[in-house]
């Protein structure tokens, strides 16, 4: 028995990093996985390799989620989950941030999470209940200095969690939304990117930051937030909604002066 059996869960830039390891480990557990993502030759592929829907989904425009939701419900007859899990990321001081550029983190991360809430919560609630986790960030629950776009959008996400959950909750909609630190994604670490990069040096230089900047020592794993997400998408988490939940290996605890 899988903790997800019977669940259909989409899962929102699936083809890569945390989404790509939340729709494997959906998968695993029982649930028929909706990949969503621009990226369409990665998210076929991982489709078709975990037997999954793939929808190519722009997060940010409402036509592409009225396009996606009829897509699952056709291939599956309902959806009762979703992880809004796509998001960008620019490193900028904030005064010379272009407006084109914050808009458009604002379009995807913000925007994004806000249209998957509308699009999905009456399907949700049409099929019985459901949840729907919000990919945050530990900048959604504190300043980073050269990511003022990104961390506004974040903050947003974790209001928008937590009034989704008081509008929702009489639905059988539970939300909730992970807020992971530094994680080995290519996000963090552009250079996996890059075929003419050296990723194994950018790998260590990226872990030897962390290592200082974290008390547990190390950047996380993708594999350790979808299991985060897993856990807020099913029963174990029966009694828990409105939450931001920070993972993060201690950052946000505060600094350590030895």
């Amino acid at each position: 028995m899988g903790k997800l059996d019977g669940r259909v869960v989409l899962v929102t830039g699936a083809a890569r990093g945390q989404g790509e390891q939340e729709a494997r480990l959906f998968a695993a557990e029982g649930a028929k996985v909706v990949v969503a993502d621009v990226l369409d030759d990665q998210g076929e592929g991982l489709a078709k390799e975990l037997g999954a829907l793939y929808v190519h989904l722009d997060v940010s425009r409402e036509d592409g989620w009225a396009a996606a939701v009829a897509a699952a419900k056709g291939a599956y007859g309902k959806v009762d989950g979703l992880v809004n899990n796509a998001g960008v990321l620019r490193f900028n001081a904030l005064v010379d941030t272009p407006l084109d550029e914050f808009m458009h983190l604002v379009q995807v991360n913000q925007v994004g999470v806000f249209l998957g809430i509308k699009a999905l919560a009456p399907e949700i609630e049409a099929a019985g209940g459901g949840t729907i986790v919000n990919t945050a960030s530990y900048t959604g629950v504190t300043g980073m200095a050269y990511v003022g776009a990104y961390s506004a959008t974040k903050h947003a996400i974790v209001g928008l969690t937590r009034v989704a959950a008081l509008e929702l909750a009489p639905k059988g909609i539970r939300v909730n939304a992970v807020c992971p630190g530094a994680i080995d994604t290519a996000m963090s670490n552009p250079a996996l990117l890059d075929p003419a990069a050296d990723a194994e040096a950018a790998s260590e230089g990226v872990a030897r930051l962390y290592r200082k900047l974290v008390p547990m020592g190390r950047i996380g794993k993708p594999e350790e937030v979808a299991r985060l997400a897993l856990f807020l998408s099913s029963e174990d988490s029966s009694y828990i909604t409105g939450q931001p939940f920070v993972i993060d290996g201690g950052w946000l605890a505060g600094v350590s002066v030895v």
